[in-house]
C-alpha cells in the first residue's frame, strides 16, 4: 500500500490486491486509501481476521524493529478470477515475500505470477516469516529484485561467501534470472544493477524523522523512473531522493506535492 500511495503521487494508476478485517481498523484504512484516490475495487473483506498490524519500534542508528502479528485478514486473500485481467494488463506487479507465510495467501500470489508481465519482488526477510525455499521460489520468478544490504548479504550467503557487493548482485542475477537488482544501503545510498552495469549513489543526508516506509518510496520512485524511461542515473537519483524526504518526515505516507521533490524539499532540506 505504501508504494502505491507514492506512485498515485508520482502521476501513476497502482491498484492494490489485499485483504482487510471488518473491524475499526478496515473502515479506517478503507478511509485513508480512498481519500488518497488508491483503486480500492480489490481489497477483500474479512469477517473472520482482524485487519493486519504491524508494531514498529525505532531503535538505535535509526534501525526499526517490526513484530507483524499473525494470523490477520491477509494471511487469507482468496483467488477472484479479475485478479488475472489487472495483474496481465499491469505495466509492473510489485510483490512480497511475507504474503507467502500463510497458504491460502501464497496461493494467490502464485496464480497472480503467472499472469504478470514485469514481476518486481521486494524481500522483507523478516524472522520467524521467511524460509529459504519460498525465497528462491520468489526469486526465481522476479524480473526485478529490491533488498537492503542485510538482505543482501543474508541470502548470497547462503551459496557462498564473496569480497564485494557488486559479486553478490551478479550471482543473483545469474542464478535467478533477474534482470535487475536495487540494493538499499541506508545511509550509505543505494546501488542499481540494470542491464550488465551497476550504477551507485552515495545517497542523501536528511535529519531523520523515522525510517518506517522509505525503503517503499524508494522503490515507488524507481518504478515510476522505469515508467518514464528514464536513464539508470536519474531512475537512482530520484528514488534515492523520495526514500530519503520519506525517513525526513514522520511515517510511510506523509502529504507532499510530487513535483516539489525535485526542487523546493531538497534545496531546503538536503545535501549530499
Amino acid at each position: 500500500m505504501n508504494v502505491a500511495y507514492h506512485l498515485n503521487k508520482l502521476g501513476k494508476n497502482p491498484a492494490v490486491i489485499s485483504r482487510i478485517g471488518c473491524d475499526e481498523l478496515g473502515k479506517e484504512l478503507i478511509q485513508i486509501v480512498e481519500s488518497r484516490n488508491i483503486n480500492t475495487q480489490f481489497l477483500q473483506f474479512d469477517k473472520k481476521n482482524a485487519t493486519g498490524k504491524v508494531y514498529a519500534e525505532l531503535r538505535e542508528n535509526n534501525e526499526v524493529h517490526y513484530e507483524i502479528v499473525k494470523p490477520v485478514a491477509w494471511d487469507f486473500i482468496q483467488w477472484q478470477d479479475d485478479f488475472f485481467q489487472l495483474v496481465e494488463q499491469a505495466t509492473y506487479f510489485v510483490f512480497g515475500s511475507l504474503v507467502t507465510r500463510n497458504k491460502t495467501s501464497a496461493t494467490t500470489l502464485f496464480k497472480c505470477l503467472e499472469a504478470a508481465q514485469k514481476k518486481v519482488l521486494d524481500i522483507n526477510l523478516r524472522p520467524p516469516h521467511f524460509n529459504k525455499k519460498i525465497v528462491e521460489a520468489l526469486l526465481i520468478k522476479a524480473d526485478i529484485l529490491k533488498l537492503n544490504l542485510a538482505e543482501l548479504h543474508l541470502i548470497t550467503g547462503w551459496f557462498n561467501d564473496y569480497e564485494s557487493d557488486e559479486d553478490r548482485i551478479s550471482l543473483l542475477k545469474e542464478k535467478f534470472g533477474l534482470e535487475t537488482v536495487i540494493v538499499t544501503k541506508g545511509g550509505d545510498g543505494a546501488i542499481l544493477n540494470i542491464g550488465a552495469q551497476c550504477y551507485h549513489h552515495p545517497g542523501y543526508v536528511v535529519q531523520v524523522a523515522d525510517t518506517v516506509g522509505s525503503g517503499d518510496a524508494f522503490l515507488a520512485g524507481t518504478i515510476s523512473k522505469l515508467i518514464d524511461r528514464a536513464p539508470p542515473e536519474e531512475i537512482l537519483d530520484f528514488a534515492s531522493k523520495l526514500g530519503a524526504f520519506i525517513a525526513s518526515r514522520n511515517g510511510a505516507c506523509p502529504h507532499y506535492a510530487a513535483g516539489r521533490i525535485n526542487q523546493t524539499y531538497f534545496s531546503q532540506n538536503v545535501f549530499h
